[in-house]
């Protein structure tokens, strides 16, 4: 892996009696896109604020791109660009005007503002709007121009707080393809999501839950995480069976996806049979079972179940 960019090592936070992180390590190497990934009340954004200098850490340090976060908090903000969930858009300025605030707030040399305004707004396909009050701008382009907010000052590593929360799929797919560029022009992307289909899009992931961090790698080396092997159950009721395949299977994680349930076991042997004879005496129709590929959302529902039962 190349040389990191981001480290982490013990880094903890509490809010009196609860741990919201607990014992992070982390490594994130320059021109990755490294993705925070977890459920609501995970840690991700108490991690993001802390690795941005907003939250000083209750134990632990942390070095973003030559900068101790706590000690160097005025060397990291030059350094970094941040995007919260709740980006500090104003409505009733224009795109443009929105991007020269912000290159204000970051002290941008006024010789470089025009230049690097006109390449964000073509960059992020804006430039037809850069007149329209950003009120008036639709979800995906609040973003988009959140984002070109952001990278006014050309930072290093570039902090994502669930930035398509909300935003429909064909603007999350625009969305990365910038995210994809701007790797491609150097800048090192640390984005936190609960979309686990979009986490595939990681060049590496931590999947996180309660503060704790359940496993880090590519894709696939967290899919190898997979306690034993995935099967896919399909009946014509779905939530019934996954009810009674949790009740009729103790010690197996069972998760239902859409009209399909999946099925998490390490011993597989006698497992169609059992679920077999479980739906026949509930008189439930199977229309197949068989062996799937995992996705990082079964993954995560198997590990916790898996961690879950450990404690």
């Amino acid at each position: 892996m190349p040389a990191p960019v981001l480290t982490a090592l013990g880094l903890r936070r509490t809010f009196g009696d609860l741990v919201a992180v607990d014992g992070l390590d982390l490594a994130v190497a320059e021109g990755e896109i490294f993705g925070l990934v977890g459920p609501d009340g995970a840690g991700k954004t108490t991690t993001m604020r802390m690795l941005t200098g907003i939250l000083a850490p209750t134990a632990g340090t942390a070095q973003v791109a030559g900068c101790d976060v706590v000690r160097e908090s005025e060397c990291l903000k030059e350094r970094i660009g941040y995007m919260s969930q709740r980006f500090g858009l104003y409505p009733d300025l224009t795109v443009a005007e929105n991007i020269a605030f912000y290159a204000d707030i970051y002290s941008v040399p006024p010789r470089d503002r025009a230049e690097r305004t006109a390449r964000l707004l073509a960059f992020s396909n804006l430039t037809p709007f850069r007149d329209r009050l950003a009120g008036n701008l639709s979800g995906g382009m609040k973003q988009k121009l959140g984002l070109a907010c952001a990278l006014i000052h050309t930072p290093r590593v570039l902090f994502l707080d669930e930035p398509t929360n909300g935003v429909d799929p064909v603007s999350r797919r625009d969305f990365w393809r910038i995210l994809y560029q701007l790797v491609r022009d150097g800048v090192t992307i640390f984005v936190s999501t609960a979309y686990l289909d979009e986490a595939e899009r990681c060049n590496r992931l931590a999947l996180l839950h309660r503060g704790h961090l359940l496993g880090v790698g590519t894709p696939d080396e967290v899919k190898a995480l997979m306690p034993g092997a995935l099967f896919e159950v399909r009946t014509p009721a779905p939530r019934r069976t996954a009810a009674l395949l949790r009740e009729g299977l103790p010690g197996i994680s069972v998760g239902l996806f859409g009209d399909r349930v999946h099925l998490a076991a390490r011993e597989t042997a006698e497992l169609e049979a059992t679920v077999r004879r479980i739906l026949a005496a509930a008189a439930i129709e199977l229309h197949s079972f068989r062996m799937i590929e995992p996705s990082l959302e079964d993954v995560f529902v198997a590990v916790l179940a898996q961690q879950n039962a450990a404690s």
